[in-house]
Order: structure tokens, then C-alpha cells, then sequence
């Protein structure tokens, strides 16, 4: 016979998941509402209307009432009044004034114009009352419609976007922890130090070249139209004696 205490292939391990028996509850100590009073109550339950006393006022602790000794007047009865009637005399209302209708003479429908006869219908534009010149209503340009580009369309999918954001200075591969100057920190040399000398030329600024100061007068300085022409002496055409003399009539 066996020396187990445990029966069967059932051995003592660590549960899978957490058990309940493993825990333990709080019993039947649980924060329920109240169901008495007004405040806080429980509100499946039905409440009672609540009603309060009001302190006594400090007018009418001081006010004093005459107490049961009113001056009635001795005609007055349970049943109101009881005397002989009595009757007032007024003063005569004053006579109505007359009414001063205006008579068929004294309208003239021909000075109406366009509001007795049919007409298109005419519109004026009123300055803003006072009541609107508080009024903050924004304009049509203050408002902005959604754009058409980019994430934030409406109702519409967007495809995913990347951002490139600058280079970080600390622990990239250009971080220069020596301070090692780059090519811009060292000075230009002129080649001419340490490589033969080109030939240098000058320029000098351009020499006016010497000539006539005077002053010369312009096309407006002249006026042809004031000059005369005086007649003068001519030459006559200079003849060969070489020369055929010109014959127009010819002899028959």
C-alpha cells in the first residue's frame, strides 16, 4: 500500500489564472444610499417631498397688531352695510368736441401720383439703426473654408505624411567633438606666392582729347524765315564753236 497522502495523479501547483476562493470579499459592508432624508437618497426608490420652516422675519417680530380691539363701525353687519341708500352728485361732464371730418372738396386724389395707380415696386436703402451698431457679426471673409489639399480634407481619406525634420547636432556622425576647423577657417592664398607671376595691367581712366570749347550755336538759334534773297549776277552757258548750231526749221 502507498505512503502518498494525495490521492491520485493529483499533485499541489500554481493555478493558471486567479481564483476567487483565493480572495476575499467584503461581506455585506457595501456603501448603499440611504433611503431617508432628502439629500443623497437612494434614487431607485421613491422620495417624499421635502419641506422646510423659514426663519421669522425681524419686520414682523416688531410690528405690533391692535389686537382685538377694532373701531367697527356700528352699521356693519355679517352681511355687509346696513343703512339707508345714499347717493352722489357729480359734476357735468363736458360736451364731446365735434368731429371735423374733412369733406369731398378737400381731397385731391390727383396729387396721388404713382399710389393710386399701379407702379413697379421702388426700394430704399436706410441707414443702421442704433441697435445694430454693436452688432459683431463677422463677414463673409472671416470665415474660412477647409482646404482641399493635404490631412485635413473632409470627409475624405488621406494618404499617411512624413515630416523631414533638420539634422541633430548631438550624436550624429558630423558631430566634431576636436573642434576641427573646416575649409572655410583657413585663409585664401594668393597663387602668385608660390607660382609664377602673371603679368599685371592697369587701367586708368579715358583722357578727353583736346579740342574746340567754343560755344556753337544749335538748329533753334537760326531763323531762315527772315532772310531775303537779293538777286544777283548770272552766267550764261559757255558755247563751243565746235558745236552744230541746233536747225528746228528745215527748208523744203
Amino acid at each position: 500500500m502507498t505512503t502518498d497522502v494525495w490521492v491520485g495523479s493529483w499533485r499541489p501547483h500554481r493555478p493558471r489564472g486567479p481564483i476567487a476562493a483565493l480572495y476575499s470579499s467584503p461581506g455585506p459592508k457595501y456603501g448603499l444610499p440611504t433611503n431617508v432624508g432628502f439629500r443623497l437618497h437612494d434614487p431607485s426608490r421613491f422620495r417624499a417631498p421635502a419641506y422646510s420652516f423659514g426663519t421669522r422675519r425681524f419686520q414682523e417680530q416688531e410690528s405690533c397688531s391692535p389686537g382685538p380691539g377694532y373701531l367697527v363701525p356700528p352699521n356693519m353687519t355679517m352681511r355687509g352695510r346696513n343703512c339707508i341708500p345714499a347717493y352722489s352728485i357729480y359734476g357735468r361732464p363736458r360736451d364731446i368736441m365735434p368731429f371735423m371730418t374733412p369733406g369731398p372738396g378737400r381731397y385731391s386724389p390727383e396729387k396721388a401720383g404713382r399710389l393710386t395707380y399701379p407702379s413697379a415696386p421702388i426700394y430704399s436703402l436706410a441707414s443702421r439703426t442704433k441697435e445694430f451698431e454693436n452688432d459683431k457679426t463677422p463677414g463673409p471673409a472671416a470665415y474660412g473654408l477647409p482646404p482641399m489639399i493635404g490631412p485635413k480634407v473632409v470627409s475624405k481619406s488621406t494618404a499617411p505624411n512624413y515630416s523631414i525634420y533638420g539634422r541633430s547636432m548631438i550624436g550624429s556622425f558630423y558631430e566634431d567633438l576636436s573642434k576641427t576647423p573646416g575649409p572655410c577657417n583657413y585663409r585664401l592664398v594668393d597663387p602668385s606666392i608660390y607660382k609664377n607671376r602673371p603679368p599685371h595691367f592697369s587701367m586708368l581712366a579715358r583722357n578727353m582729347p583736346p579740342g574746340d570749347n567754343t560755344m556753337k550755336p544749335g538748329p533753334g538759334a537760326y531763323s531762315p524765315e527772315k532772310h531775303t534773297q537779293h538777286r544777283g549776277l548770272t552766267f550764261g552757258i559757255r558755247h563751243s564753236d565746235y558745236v552744230a548750231p541746233l536747225i528746228v526749221d528745215v527748208a523744203e
